[in-house]
């Protein structure tokens, strides 16, 4: 797969829209995580080195097509602002005559950030009416936001069928290199380690690259959906019950392929998710009736330790427990270590686990963070996606 990308084009003098995911917690008008800006950085500035001006536009949290006071973009310029120690100017919407007015009086290397693009319901709808608004404000399009190219929204899909100038920025440019890394010349062995709560999201990620991986490690509420798919006893451990019956046609799949698979071996339990519980830890695989399983225990960390250690390409998406509680981080944080201590090619999608990696201070270690989780599973689920197609070269 080709891109078009910004280092193919000339901008220079030209008024540039640059839709970037600036989609950020934000507690009490802070921002508590500026990762997401960071990653836009090297992009922003190649533009502006090239003299263009950028209107840049985003979503942020789910506001359903209304003005959210708390999911105005405003604070998100200023930290911009701090972080490029140059003026980007707010405009309170991002369609209408005071955008225009404001996008028309921008100057070479100015900087202007639209209003939340989600106060508008015609943004989700991938109405065209507004994707031609929003294109009629630039001269050239360029997308840097992966974590939003599974959604055919206005700013991400439909507003290409308006602008003949198309181009990735470069964080997309990275995330769909490395992302292709895992479905087309994966170095061997290729482990995948799977945890958290959304099961069936990644499902059919799970089922395209069975194919690809060699070692299937898992935890949180995905290893319990197997262990029960395995008709083994879960006590009153989470399990995404919908899932069941696909993880018994993927336990299915991986015996038909001879894959090496682990749900762990003994796990952290607890008789309720408190701050104030009493762990103890299993003697076997299974959670006995009563108890909730929330991390995984010793054993299973040895053993997951070596599948890691033995890896060339590791993929990892979802938490090995219910980490956010500090004694029931173990798990997860000893994953995040082996992995940046090993050699193998690696590639980390989730937010959780991009806190982890954070958290256990090996961020530095891992060979790509995708910045999007959604869209790292299904591009890796479909090998595309919608906002990645429309810049792929004819």
């Amino acid at each position: 797969m080709k891109i078009k990308t910004i280092k193919d084009k000339n901008y220079k003098g030209k008024k540039v829209f640059l839709r970037v995911d600036y989609n950020v917690p934000i507690e009490k008008g802070v921002i508590v995580d500026d990762t997401r800006i960071k990653a836009t950085i090297p992009t922003i500035e190649y533009l502006l080195s090239q003299s263009a001006s950028l209107i840049i536009a985003s979503h942020l949290g789910r506001p359903k097509g209304k003005v959210v006071d708390e999911f105005s973009l405003k604070p998100v310029g200023e930290r911009l602002s701090k972080i490029l120690n140059k003026e980007v100017k707010f405009v309170s919407d991002c369609i209408g005559d005071e955008v225009k007015n404001m996008v028309n009086s921008l100057k070479e290397g100015e900087i202007l950030l639209l209003e939340n693009l989600r106060f508008h319901p015609e943004e989700e709808e991938g109405d065209e009416d507004f994707a031609k608004g929003l294109a009629s404000l630039a001269d050239c399009y360029v997308n840097d936001a992966f974590g939003t190219c599974h959604r055919e929204h206005a700013s991400i899909y439909t507003i290409t069928k308006f602008t003949k100038d198309v181009a990735a920025g470069f964080l997309i440019e990275k995330e769909v290199s490395a992302l292709l890394k895992l479905l087309l010349n994966p170095e061997k062995p290729f482990l995948l380690i799977l945890g958290g709560a959304k099961v069936s999201d990644k499902i059919a990620m799970i089922k395209n690259l069975l194919d690809k991986v060699d070692t299937i490690i898992t935890g949180g509420v995905m290893a319990y959906t197997f262990i029960k798919a395995k008709n083994w006893e879960v006590g009153d451990s989470k399990v995404d019950q919908e899932a069941v019956g696909l993880a018994k046609e993927i336990i299915k799949e991986i015996n038909k392929r001879h894959l090496e698979f682990h749900t762990p071996l003994d796990h952290v339990i607890v008789q309720k998710v408190s701050e104030d519980a009493v762990p103890i830890i299993t003697e076997r695989g299974t959670v006995p009736h009563g108890w909730i399983g929330v991390d995984i225990g010793p054993q299973a960390i040895e053993e997951y330790t070596d599948c890691i250690r033995r890896a060339k390409t590791i993929f990892w998406n979802g938490p090995m427990g219910i980490y956010e509680i500090e004694k029931f981080a173990r798990g997860t944080i000893e994953i995040a270590k082996a992995i940046g201590n090993s050699n193998a090619y690696s590639v980390i999608g989730g937010g959780d686990s991009i806190a982890a990696v954070n958290k256990a201070q090996v961020s530095d270690k891992i060979s790509h963070i995708c910045t999007g989780g959604g869209a790292s599973l299904e591009f890796l689920e479909k090998g595309t996606l919608p906002g990645i197609e429309v810049l792929k070269e004819e």
